[in-house]
């Protein structure tokens, strides 16, 4: 299944009003790994905290996390007429074009008035000419620099987190950053792994859990409905896909830290169930119909209704099992989007 064919997903839930985190744990007087944590097995579904890690995963099982480190990738640029609208920068491609989206003035969803050739004028005067959309989508460009310029040093001077209107206040690049992450290049935080501390990893470690690092540079998020995302930029290592083997041999479980994980895994995954090393660009999407074939558990933040990363859930745990999940949540006052609470799903295996 390629970008251009996604369907629903299969699983229907209503978000309450009071259930998106406004601002990060620590702002609501928690660590990062105190948030909750919803553990999804076959016919069980208990509640539990993050930091309790260390007694659900096994000896043996491979906790594989992404270490792309976000960027501050929103700048506030110019269009004709002055008109002052934020522009986030989703990536860049191999040929040194950009991937934007223009937003609208008050940052509350995609400027879809834009034009070919338009200039837009960022901070430092760089202009940006918009060349075309991506995919057939006007949310996304492909635009170029009309100067020569560092996209990772460019962003670092000038540019802020992106963030939307649910968030009470802007936070600090930091927030944004997993405590693993060493290789800049996202657009958004692959907010899955942000609970997890460096104390929790080595708690992990020493009980006979496997960490092994991939990296997948995340774009900007999918916020219409039905929509698909966008190629990224991935690398999974000669070293993980060792792990990852060995560990399918001996059937122990692959966890997945984050959907971008499941993505970068199963682009490189064989037919017979292992991966190979690899790097490049993916337009995988994965959902029912083409389901995972090496992840066998899932760590994963809470998304919206219809989004296309649930397809994704229901690739690795059956769509049963992820309606089961969100039925669970509701009730519970679980917290949505990237400062909110955590899933993990674990299909393969019974309730211990």
């Amino acid at each position: 299944m390629t970008a251009g064919t996604l369907a629903a997903p299969y699983t229907r839930f209503v978000v309450p009003d009071n259930a998106v985190a406004t601002g990060t744990p620590e702002s609501r007087g928690l660590t990062r790994d105190g948030v909750r944590l919803l553990l999804a097995q076959p016919g069980c579904v208990t509640h539990q905290a993050f930091r309790d890690l260390p007694s659900i995963l096994r000896p043996g099982d491979v906790l594989v996390v992404n270490t792309s480190a976000t960027l501050a990738a929103a700048v506030d640029g110019v269009r004709g007429g002055g008109r002052l609208q934020p522009v986030h920068v989703s990536a860049e491609l191999d040929d040194g074009t950009w991937v934007v989206e223009v937003r609208r003035a008050d940052g509350s969803g995609p400027a879809l008035d834009a034009e070919h050739d338009e200039i837009v004028v960022l901070p430092g005067d760089l202009r940006l000419r918009l060349l075309s959309p991506m995919l057939g989508s006007r949310r996304l460009w492909r635009a170029v620099p009309l100067a020569a310029v560092d996209r990772i040093d460019y962003l670092s001077r000038f540019g802020r987190p992106i963030s939307y209107d649910y968030l009470e206040r802007r936070f600090p690049l930091a927030d944004y950053q997993n405590v693993y992450a060493t290789e800049p290049g996202s657009a958004e935080m692959a907010s899955a792994g942000r609970p997890f501390t460096a104390e929790l990893l080595v708690r992990l470690m020493a009980a006979g859990v496997t960490i092994a690092p991939v990296t997948l540079h995340c774009g900007v998020s999918s916020p219409e409905l039905h929509e698909p995302p966008m190629p990224e930029q991935y690398d999974v290592p000669v070293d993980t896909a060792r792990l990852v083997n060995s560990a399918v041999w001996a059937g122990r479980r692959v966890v997945a830290v984050g959907t971008t994980v499941v993505r970068a895994l199963e682009t490189v995954a064989t037919d017979n169930g292992t991966i190979r090393p690899g790097r490049g660009w993916t337009d995988l999407v994965l959902g029912p119909g083409s389901p995972a074939r090496v992840v066998t558990g899932l760590f994963t933040g809470l998304h919206v209704p219809e989004a296309s990363h649930l397809l994704l859930l229901e690739a690795v745990a059956g769509p049963e099992l992820v309606q089961a999940a969100y039925e669970a949540a509701v009730p519970e006052g679980y917290l949505w989007h990237e400062f909110g609470d955590s899933m993990l799903f674990l299909p393969g295996l019974t309730a211990t």
